[in-house]
């Protein structure tokens, strides 16, 4: 498969009525020994974890009026930078950090930084981090499931989640992703994502399995403007910037989607090798799930050009009800 690149992959299609198909390919697991991907298999959804579990959680708050997009993130964490004579994080809103505008690093290696999840939670509030140009941030996702635990407390591993979805998968049913050397051990059902695993094994940025079907589910909601308000809805699809809207990634040249997507076309990645994309215009959304990862992520990387030559075939044989 692409090679021998990608163990195994499952992709599906579903339409604004509802009517899907999909199918899966490969193997869940290529050592240390053969493992067939079924039909239900669960993947890592590594930084899908953003947009179908972060930001609607984020909005619903906002529906529910406990917080407004243009909140200060100190207003929900009072002790975010707290003392510091220039807190970084005392201008930074809720709106900027879903937005990927915050100006926040792109990554950190808090997994190096302890083992105690409560204690990076703290140390990730603490830390005097300093604001650049608008990149895509783990850190404010990381931030953001901050937000959610404390606004609900709870741990995000405790959070109701739709079927199909979970932090907690069977490890029987998941598709393998890599060979941690850090962790010495090859990761099944368990967090692919370095600071996730650290921060409890669910942060704001990382730590969401899903099944085809369940991802399917999500991708459907966002497609009939089911999954919040319709005025949530629009303000999630608001531009924030060329390329991004709160969370999603619009299409723009050169975008995983391909290039024959609708223009309101937008859609998501993650890291292990899986992407959701939505074409309002064209009533349909699709799913590829890979654990391209496995056994490791050292290897040449397939998905970005097979994205777009699936978008693309996609958009193509698309034909008007």
């Amino acid at each position: 498969m692409s090679a021998g690149l990608l163990p195994g992959a499952a992709l599906g299609i579903v339409t604004g009525d509802g009517t899907r198909a999909g199918f899966q390919l490969g193997m869940a697991q290529l050592e240390p020994k053969l493992r067939p991907l079924k039909e239900d298999a669960w993947f890592d959804l590594a930084s899908l974890t953003k947009v179908l579990f972060t930001l609607p959680e984020v909005l619903k708050l906002v529906e529910s009026g406990s917080l407004d997009l243009d909140d200060p993130l100190i207003q929900h964490l009072p002790e975010a930078g707290w003392l510091r004579d220039e807190n970084p994080l005392a201008s930074v809103t809720i709106r900027q950090l879903l937005a990927h505008r915050s100006g926040l690093p792109a990554w950190a290696p808090l997994y190096t930084w302890g083992a105690d999840p409560a204690q990076l939670k703290a140390r990730l509030l603490q830390e005097p981090w300093r604001l650049g140009e608008p990149v895509y941030s783990d850190i404010g996702y990381m931030l953001l499931g901050l937000l959610l635990e404390r606004m609900h407390a709870r741990e995000l591993r405790s959070f109701t989640l739709p079927e199909g979805l979970s932090f907690k998968p069977d490890p029987e049913r998941c598709a393998a992703s890599e060979r941690c050397p850090w962790r010495g051990r090859l990761l099944t059902g368990e967090v692919h994502d370095e600071n996730a695993f650290a921060l409890g094994g669910a942060a704001g940025h990382a730590g969401l399995f899903g099944t085809l079907d369940g991802v399917l589910d999500r991708a459907h909601a966002w497609l009939t403007e089911t999954e919040l308000s319709p005025a949530a809805h629009a303000a999630a699809l608001e531009p924030h910037s060329g390329e991004r809207l709160l969370g999603w990634v619009r299409k723009h040249p050169g975008w995983s989607g391909g290039a024959l997507a609708g223009p309101a076309a937008y859609g998501h990645t993650g890291f292990t090798g899986t992407g959701v994309w939505i074409d309002p215009e064209r009533n349909y959304a699709w799913v590829l799930l890979t654990n391209r990862v496995h056994p490791t992520r050292h290897q040449p990387n397939p998905l970005p050009e097979l994205r777009r030559a699936v978008g693309n075939a996609l958009a193509a044989a698309w034909r008007p009800a």
